[in-house]
């Protein structure tokens, strides 16, 4: 998949638009104009620090079913969702919490949202909610059922979850892609906050081999610049927040040093690269020289 097709960038910086609790979720406020109104500040402030993607999720819904989530979730995402595509020109995706792809695919389907996040897409998971089992045969004729062109960015061995058995990491990548048709793939940390490691990055990269592999967790300005070294792209929002709090909004001055400090790196990387083969001929007229 070619990023720069939706995200006009070859490293985008996806944002994440944590919504208060809707309906039906244990803390739900019995109020969506509130979480209509804060998914819009969110979005905003995302947008104007300078992220090239939004994604959006029902963070603050827990405890999280496993599977299908109530009428009533899809029906205030799908809500949302529509509203951010008229405030913002930023391509959105959507991720249903826990694992529900089904709806997700529906809700970016029907709003012209242009990704997915699916966070068990191949293979089976212990996590909080019990096993889940990944569906990516029933996502895939989903989809093409719809004839939607909506991507799956797939996590691979995703966070708050232990896989059954010792699967490795290369074989999980690889197997998440050939046999679950993912678009991209995500690598994180154990758990929200928590970045996946450098040599982990690496080795998923080297197995995804043309598709785009995007950090899923942990990433902040201090780590950006060396994490991305090893990935496409990045999906943050905890060290976005004020205070780098999880509860606390988007502060769009985090996300403006983020932004720069990844593009910085990622500027110093090209520069490099492009005087490496100088630097070589220089080498090398030297050499015949005092030869």
């Amino acid at each position: 998949m070619d990023l720069t097709q939706i995200f006009k960038t070859k490293h985008p910086v996806i944002g994440v638009v944590h919504l208060l609790p809707l309906p039906t979720s244990p803390r739900w406020g019995n109020s969506l104009k509130a979480v209509i109104a804060r998914a819009e500040q969110e979005a905003t402030a995302l947008a104007s620090g300078g992220v090239d993607g939004l994604i959006v999720e029902n963070f603050f819904d827990v405890p999280f079913t496993k599977d299908s989530v109530d009428p009533a979730v899809v029906s205030a995402m799908s809500l949302v969702v529509q509203r951010l595509m008229n405030l913002v020109t930023l391509p959105i995706g959507v991720n249903v919490l826990r694992n529900d792809a089904r709806s997700a695919m529906a809700i970016a389907t029907c709003t012209r949202a242009h990704f997915i996040r699916v966070n068990v897409l191949t293979g089976v998971m212990a996590t909080d909610q019990g096993l889940i089992e990944g569906r990516a045969h029933e996502l895939l004729r989903y989809r093409r059922e719809l004839g939607s062109e909506v991507k799956i960015f797939a996590d691979v061995l995703v966070k708050h979850a232990r896989p059954l058995g010792s699967p490795n990491l290369t074989t999980a990548v690889q197997e998440t892609i050939e046999r679950g048709l993912a678009d991209a793939v995500i690598l994180s940390g154990w758990a929200t906050g928590s970045p996946p490691s450098l040599e982990d990055l690496e080795l998923a990269s080297a197995a995804a081999g043309d598709t785009p592999v995007f950090i899923g967790s942990g990433a902040s300005w201090e780590n950006i610049p060396r994490l991305i070294q090893a990935a496409d792209g990045v999906i943050v929002s905890s060290s976005l927040k004020r205070h780098g709090q999880i509860e606390q909004p988007i502060d769009p001055i985090r996300v403006s040093q983020f932004v720069e400090a990844m593009q910085r790196s990622l500027s110093e990387k090209e520069e490099k690269a492009a005087n490496l083969p100088t630097q070589s001929a220089a080498s090398e007229r030297l050499a015949a020289r005092e030869g």
